[in-house]
């Protein structure tokens, strides 16, 4: 039987990589593992897809603060402070204060975008209500779960409220937590759609001699991103992507 494996550019190593990582998000609570193990990733072209704010979601509860002077209460009573910014699409990397190391994971700081605060626990809180405040909550939000020693209380902050998170969550305390994976560093990240309350992008990380990249999106909920979890037994950040390079993508690593 032929190796298939040896057919293309991304073998055996970039699919235990995605299981890696996958283990990581999850817990290895939703990860289909027989699913990625019985055949190779998709490849994906890279090439940029345009951004454009979506219609409104009728299943996301308008905000309460939507009013500026509601919003400053809101923010100002939920600890977070920072204004919105700038609200155009960072097509280049943005500037930075430092890298930090958070759970492992380099991440970004910014006292312009967050995080502003910091938990006892680790947890990195409070960014901006813009489309540069949603890049740095993701990478602060992949940092965040690839801590599985509090990862029930991460999912609690992290994930925007309601029966998709309380299901996750029930799965995750199920299951026994994986141990001794480390996720890698990010390399980039690519915008595939914003609009002044919901952000989804890709956030890609180096495989062996290519990238993966797995997908987030952010919905500003009680003044700060929160992650939106799977529908059904999807798993955080499906779906999963090879790429060749980081065409499409804007590369930005503390690493």
């Amino acid at each position: 039987m032929r190796d298939t494996s040896e057919q293309s550019p991304y073998g055996r190593g970039f699919i235990a990589a995605c299981i890696v990582v996958a283990a990581v998000i999850l817990c290895a609570a939703t990860l289909l593992i027989a699913n990625l193990t019985s055949a190779e990733p998709t490849a994906v072209e890279t090439t940029p897809v345009a951004v454009a704010a979506p219609p409104a979601d009728p299943a996301t509860p308008a905000d309460p603060a939507g009013a500026a002077g509601s919003a400053e209460t809101g923010r100002a009573a939920s600890g977070c402070q920072l204004p919105g910014g700038d609200q155009a699409i960072p097509s280049k990397a943005p500037t930075v204060d430092s890298w930090e190391v958070s759970r492992r994971i380099v991440v970004p700081r910014s006292t312009t975008n967050g995080p502003e605060t910091t938990d006892p626990d680790g947890f990195r809180r409070c960014f901006a209500h813009s489309p540069t405040g949603a890049v740095y909550a993701a990478y602060n939000a992949y940092a965040a779960i690839a801590d599985q020693s509090v990862i029930v209380s991460t999912a609690r902050k992290l994930m925007l409220p309601g029966p998709a998170t309380d299901a996750l969550i029930r799965k995750v305390q199920a299951q026994n937590s994986t141990s001794g994976y480390t996720a890698p560093q990010l390399s980039g990240y690519r915008i595939i759609d914003s609009g002044r309350d919901r952000v989804s992008l890709m956030l890609a990380m180096p495989v062996e001699s290519a990238y993966m990249s797995l997908n987030f999106t952010l919905v500003w909920h009680d003044n700060d991103w929160r992650l939106q979890p799977p529908a059904g037994d999807e798993p955080v950040g499906a779906p999963y992507a090879q790429h060749r390079d980081l065409s499409g993508f804007v590369a930005w690593s503390g690493v």
